[in-house]
């Protein structure tokens, strides 16, 4: 049985909090072996794929030069940023090719342009893989516990709960609340000592590229940077923090503390999204449980694996078929805050803290 996150027996049915009646073993050994070995030549293919349409689409724009297409243009270069983003994700796992040199090089010619540090976001996606699920220690859309919401300036609920779809590129500067540290600072908490030149060299690129576009505005005008440049991004924006938030929120997903938590208990607090025919342009990210498990496996091999592990995961395996923007805005409403103390918990609402949105009854200590 696939479990869907929007079925009425989501709540009520799911086996949550009992032990894992299988092992990151049995996962691995339901998967074709085939699945987990990168293709340089597969994984180049896709990233000039991405590449070239970005290009033709800059070529198109540029000789239109209309403003009847540039709404249609900001759309479709938006959502190609945020396919090639996934490019570079590849890369910072290492599952885009077996070398590191090929990794790094890729990853930064798919994240600077994007305004995105390769090494510093790898490195604090690598903490988010390590500890999916701990309210603790994951960093990506971890959720507030009751107390810390209730004291957040009014800025920082603005920027969290409000405005979470343009929320990426203040992470990048400041994190996360309650959690200090910058992307661009090696002496940042985020980093070991020994990835300072790491994040260095990823600064450097970021403030070439940044600089490079303060030329081309200086060069040709604002108006060509917004249209050729911010609007584009902002959607990207968009894409990177819709998808990523919908990936871990929802109010059926637990959320652990302390010994409670293990790296497969909490990879499986994810769950998979159906984006229609936007799948395949941006990799099938979307396609994320078998992702959080195996983080080795190419996104050109992500189907095939996750189809391979479903009937070992059984009804642990989730996924939602809703329409995305309705799921967007149920975990918009519902998804807020969790108790302070206790692991296995959900997330709660503002609008009504003390009710389970989950079951549709009042939450209970026997949780």
């Amino acid at each position: 049985m696939q479990l869907q996150a929007d079925s009425p027996t989501a709540g009520s049915s799911h086996p949550k909090n009992k032990e894992l009646p299988f092992t990151l073993q049995d996962l691995k050994a339901a998967i074709p072996p085939d699945c987990f070995e990168p293709s340089a030549g597969r994984s180049l293919a896709y990233f000039f794929l991405d590449v070239g349409l970005i290009a033709g689409f800059y070529a198109i724009a540029a000789y239109l030069d209309s403003w009847w297409f540039y709404p249609i243009f900001w759309l479709i270069q938006g959502t190609l940023f945020w396919s090639l983003f996934v490019v570079g994700h590849d890369c910072g796992h290492g599952s885009f090719s077996k070398s590191k040199r090929l990794n790094n090089l890729i990853g930064h010619l798919s994240h600077t342009p994007l305004l995105v540090p390769y090494h510093a976001w790898r490195i604090s996606h690598r903490t988010h893989h390590a500890n999916t699920g701990n309210i603790d220690t994951d960093e990506s859309w971890y959720p507030v516990i009751e107390s810390d919401y209730n004291q957040m300036l009014w800025y920082e609920k603005l920027v969290r709960f409000y405005l979470m779809l343009f929320a990426y590129p203040i992470y990048l500067f400041v994190r996360s609340p309650r959690r200090e540290g910058s992307h661009f600072l090696p002496s940042s908490p985020l980093f070991r000592p020994s990835e300072k030149w790491d994040v260095i060299t990823s600064t450097v690129c970021w403030v070439a590229f940044a600089g490079f576009l303060v030329f081309l505005t200086v060069q040709y005008g604002g108006l060509f940077f917004l249209k050729f440049y911010l609007v584009p991004y902002l959607i990207f924006v968009i894409w990177l923090d819709l998808v990523t938030f919908l990936h871990h929120t929802e109010d059926d997903i637990p959320w652990y503390r302390g010994d409670d938590w293990y790296f497969l208990k909490g990879a499986l607090s994810t769950i998979d999204r159906d984006y229609g025919f936007i799948n395949p342009i941006h990799h099938n990210i979307g396609t994320h449980v078998v992702h959080h498990i195996f983080l080795s496996i190419p996104h050109y091999h992500l189907l095939r694996a996750n189809e391979a592990i479903k009937p070992v995961l059984g009804d642990y395996y989730r996924i939602s078929k809703e329409p995305i923007w309705k799921a967007f805005w149920k975990s918009y409403l519902s998804c807020h805050f969790v108790p302070d103390s206790g692991s296995g918990v959900y997330y709660r609402s503002q609008f009504n803290p003390g009710y389970d949105v989950t079951v549709g009854e009042k939450d209970s200590q026997s949780r």
